[in-house]
């Protein structure tokens, strides 16, 4: 028996819905999570593997970057294709353009999956102004109507859209700058237009999802900063008045990729025009500003289409594996508790592989689940069961979830006390109607906590073990 100082208090999440009836096959979470494995996605041997990995997550959204390039004809050529190429119909496509994509979307279907897809470049030469490059300059005339050849092919399937991956990164949009002034948000501005018009000449995307934004979380003077990309985007100035004659933008969501640093969730950039996690707030203030000036619709949410945790081996901006799985965790709790954010996302199931240059080996992505090798991290059994834990004063507080089973459940909270070997039972908890539960427990230096729950078919999980911070 654990002594009194352990004794824990219950406490509801916050904004938690109603329970759902027990008959029902899935709840339906307040903030629903989309997961984005590009590479596993789109493999022949990968997809169906990773498919049923992340529906055994319980999670039923995933988001694919359609690169506009990868399935244009000649895309390294400085001449658009002739003949009997119709850029804005799928079937004048080479054969085998569509293969990978098609597959993705049948197997989602098959599960239960829903898909939201990017579209995004880079983009083949000759649809570009300069034909120099697959960035610069794209002429808005043919993303339409590549648009409408995608919207064509897959509106039946896709519900949620969005217009380019972080316009206000070189290397998706070119240029950054021009004479020392952000350029890509205008160049953004038009994609975004043409591409929702292209997307809704099929009856079928009508009513469909459109998110505005995708922007990287911060600036410097090769990356616009995302705040001025906003406003420049919405012709807007500092103090957000219109600058000219520009219409308002309409939009059913701002998606941001809210990325920290290995400082933790809560890290604040000292720029404000910045937007990690720990200062959504700023995205927030900024959206409200924009729909006050009628350039956005008012109140629009907030979709983290895009986040993950960096982990080691990336010495520079990883951290360790059990730091990963615990900072995801509250990253998740982080935008749970935020009203104005409708879904959340992790990125990625495998870190990116490393790089042959010694300066750049990890330049990718080390937010993965598991290792380039395929192993789990604790971060894999961390987005199962999300445990995060923050240390108030004296007191540990903690929030969870049960991803598999957005139902009533219950779950047990285990405690490892320093000094001592083996778990021991702190509580056994209820969950809300969606699977969340949440409690309090006296902190005691380097206590690590974590939860174990056995599912309805009788299979036991247990979480990754976590301390707090």
């Amino acid at each position: 028996m654990l002594p009194r100082r352990h004794t824990i208090f219950l406490a509801l999440a916050l904004a938690a819905p109603a329970a759902l009836p027990a008959a029902a096959a899935d709840a339906s979470p307040r903030q629903p999570v989309a997961f984005e494995a590009p590479r596993e996605l789109l493999d022949y041997e990968a997809r169906d593997r990773t498919l049923d990995e992340i529906r055994d997550f319980g999670v039923t959204n995933v988001r694919q970057l359609v690169y506009w390039r990868d399935f244009a004809p000649r895309p390294k050529s400085e001449r658009k294709p002739r003949g009997r190429f119709d850029a804005a119909d799928s079937t004048t496509y080479p054969a085998n353009t569509w293969s990978r994509l098609d597959l993705l979307m049948q197997a989602a279907e098959a599960r239960g999956i829903r898909v939201h897809l990017n579209l995004t470049g880079p983009v083949p030469r000759w649809a570009t102004k300069s034909k120099k490059d697959n960035v610069t300059r794209p002429i808005a005339k043919e993303f339409q109507a590549w648009a409408t050849a995608v919207g064509h092919r897959y509106g039946d399937r896709v519900a949620t859209w969005s217009i380019w991956n972080e316009p206000n990164q070189p290397q998706f949009l070119m240029p950054q700058y021009r004479k020392g002034k952000p350029y890509s948000p205008g160049l953004y501005r038009r994609l975004y237009q043409v591409g929702v018009k292209g997307l809704e000449k099929t009856a079928s995307n009508r009513g469909d999802t459109f998110l505005l934004g995708e922007t990287s979380p911060r600036g410097n003077s090769k990356v616009v900063f995302p705040l001025d990309f906003f406003r420049r985007m919405l012709c807007l100035d500092s103090s957000y008045k219109k600058t000219k004659k520009c219409g308002r933008l309409d939009a059913d969501g701002y998606a941001h990729h809210a990325y920290t640093t290995a400082k933790g969730p809560r890290f604040v950039p000292h720029d404000a025009r910045d937007v990690t996690l720990g200062v959504l707030s700023r995205l927030e203030r900024a959206l409200d500003r924009a729909g006050k000036a009628r350039a956005l619709p008012r109140g629009l949410p907030i979709y983290l289409t895009e986040f993950g945790i960096q982990s080691r081996p990336d010495r520079i901006q990883g951290v360790t594996f059990p730091k990963q799985a615990a900072y995801l965790s509250i990253a998740e709790h982080m935008a749970y508790v935020n009203p104005r954010v409708r879904s959340f996302s992790q990125y990625l199931m495998s870190d990116d592989r490393p790089r042959a240059s010694a300066l750049n080996k990890y330049a990718g992505f080390e937010s993965g689940l598991r290792t380039t090798k395929g192993k789990k991290k604790p971060a894999y059994k961390a987005f199962r069961l999300p445990l995060a834990v923050e240390n108030y004063g004296r007191t540990d507080v903690l929030w969870g979830l049960v991803r598999p089973y957005r139902q009533a459940t219950s779950v047990r909270i285990e405690v490892d006390p320093r000094g001592k070997k083996g778990w021991s039972k702190l509580a056994d908890v209820k969950t809300t109607g969606t699977g969340v539960f949440s409690a309090r427990a006296t902190h005691r230096k380097g206590q690590r906590y974590r939860v174990k729950w056995t599912s309805p078919s009788g299979k036991r999980y247990a979480g990754a073990a976590t301390r707090s911070y």
